[in-house]
């Protein structure tokens, strides 16, 4: 009897381990880590390559046409953004590295959801990390298809400017090196299904450009 209670008290611990792990490996929240992993700057390829060449001139022309567009919106109001700029910032950002976080707010709200702070925390150490001292990075809103679409990008534009504040108030960042840009549900993670919850969440984007004090 008590051999039979200890196997099935066994059975029952192991059960609720293995679920402890799936409901963590479920977790909305993404570590510092794999952000920071994310948003490192790709190192250039060297050596023979399949692809075409990239002239050096050019690359360099059009980094400094970046770096001019990212230095007049930088100090700009989200809603000051016309949606000629925040096209450019998109397809800029289209080719640098970046990450979606789905981070939840409070219904009809800017407010960050108590169940979303840790992420938001996770976000700030990987941007406080001294391989990232000085760059220049991207917080773009985004919401699924529910609702208008000026309601939803003034709800997208408010909420990028949540995580904007809560980053240089707890985590020390320069705003001006975070530009904050809202889409609304203009620009869907999953085209296919517009009113999925995923659509709703932060894009971080490394601009790949240092300010010149650092």
């Amino acid at each position: 009897m008590t051999r039979s209670l200890s196997v099935s008290l066994l059975t029952i611990g192991a059960a609720l381990s293995m679920t402890a792990g799936l409901a963590l490996a479920g977790s909305d929240t993404v570590p510092a880590a794999k952000i920071l992993d994310a948003l490192k700057p790709k190192s250039a390829t060297r050596g023979l390559s399949a692809g075409p060449q990239v002239d050096p001139a050019a690359s360099a022309k059009e980094s400094a046409k970046e770096a001019g567009f990212l230095n007049s919106v930088r100090n700009r109001s989200t809603r000051s953004l016309s949606s000629g700029e925040r096209q450019e910032i998109a397809e800029i950002a289209a080719n640098k590295p970046k990450i979606d976080l789905e981070i939840h707010f409070d219904y009809n709200s800017a407010d960050i959801s108590k169940g979303s702070t840790q992420a938001v925390q996770e976000l700030g150490k990987a941007l406080s990390d001294a391989s990232l001292k000085g760059s220049t990075f991207v917080l773009a809103g985004h919401t699924d298809a529910v609702g208008g679409e000026s309601y939803n990008q003034d709800l997208s534009e408010r909420r990028a400017d949540t995580i904007k504040k809560y980053l240089v108030e707890h985590y020390g960042l320069i705003g001006s090196n975070l530009v904050t840009v809202g889409y609304g549900k203009t620009k869907p993670k999953d085209p296919n299904a517009p009113f999925d919850p995923t659509n709703r969440r932060v894009q971080v984007v490394n601009m790949e450009t240092k300010t010149a004090s650092q």
